[in-house]
């Protein structure tokens, strides 16, 4: 254990990029946490850093130990979970990245829902769109990822792969909230648009539909925060597009989904790094949170 905590020094090091912050993080001193370093480097007889101007960068023999370090940490968490399921008692960190259109009810009940069950088990939530979240698994900052249409990766592996279709998302009072049923592209195009920005895949799908049109939309607002959006459309004649599980009961609010003829639905993927056995908590929940999609997707079929 004591060894592992020399490597985890090393890991805090790369992702700091500097062994001054790195130190303060570990709160120990830079000089020791220095020694530390060129012990590691002495047992292994090469160098595992750059020791540039401004920092410090892992080397090519650095990244494989990174990972090597990243593997141990993991195994040592699953292990630990295993040994308190022994007891009967299930304890444990579950770390999950998850796009925003998962926070608002998803993800909280599945929380509530576990802990009521095992109190005992921690959680981190990092709100990551597609790309981030993705990164989040393979640097090992997350067991489980949930995001709307993630870019193709050997290193994903999914637990829970289907597709949630767009919504158009106005105020009760708005034109288009009159009628019932799916709504076309192009009427919501007409009326001012609070549309999620670049950084969200939800605008991605969106302009990629478009284009193939030969069709171009503006912004009245727009916002990487899907949250905004809502409190926008709550106070302007405004549509803004969002899936069915972001959008919150609420009387105020009126949602219609995008007709399928200008719209494909959207992928939903709750994923882990491929070839990593997960901790007991985390697979556990995944368990949980693949049979909420699976009911929910029942549902709407």
């Amino acid at each position: 254990m004591k060894h592992l905590r020399s490597l985890t020094a090393v890991a805090e090091v790369a992702r700091s990029g500097s062994i001054r912050r790195a130190a303060e993080r570990l709160n120990i001193t830079p000089s020791a946490l220095t020694r530390q370093i060129q012990d590691i480097e002495y047992e292994l007889g090469t160098p595992i850093f750059e020791r540039l101007a401004q920092g410090m960068r892992l080397n090519a023999a650095g990244e494989l130990l990174v990972r090597h370090i990243r593997d141990q940490a993991a195994d040592l968490d699953r292990v630990r979970s295993q040994i308190a399921d022994l007891s009967g008692v299930r304890r444990g960190h579950v770390a999950l990245a998850c796009s925003q259109a998962f926070v608002t009810r998803m993800i909280p009940e599945e929380v509530e829902t576990y802990r009521t069950q095992f109190p005992q088990v921690a959680f981190s939530v990092q709100v990551r769109d597609h790309v981030q979240a993705v990164a989040a698994l393979v640097s090992f900052e997350a067991d489980l990822a949930l995001v709307l249409q993630p870019p193709p990766s050997a290193e994903l592996h999914a637990l829970y792969a289907g597709r949630q279709s767009l919504c158009a998302l106005m105020r009760a009072s708005h034109p288009l909230a009159a009628q019932d049923g799916p709504v076309r592209l192009r009427d919501c195009l007409a009326h001012a648009l609070a549309l999620p920005d670049r950084s969200l895949a939800i605008r991605h799908h969106i302009e990629h539909a478009l284009a193939r049109r030969g069709v171009e939309m503006r912004a009245t607002v727009e916002s990487g925060s899907l949250e905004f959006l809502r409190n926008v459309v709550l106070r302007e004649d405004v549509v803004s597009f969002q899936v069915p599980s972001g959008i919150p009961d609420d009387l105020r609010l009126r949602s219609r989904l995008i007709d399928t003829r200008d719209l494909e639905p959207m992928s939903v993927v709750l994923a882990q790094l491929r070839g990593r056995l997960l901790p007991v908590a985390a697979s556990k929940f995944a368990d949980q949170l693949a049979a909420r999609l699976n009911h929910q997707a029942a549902l709407t079929a």
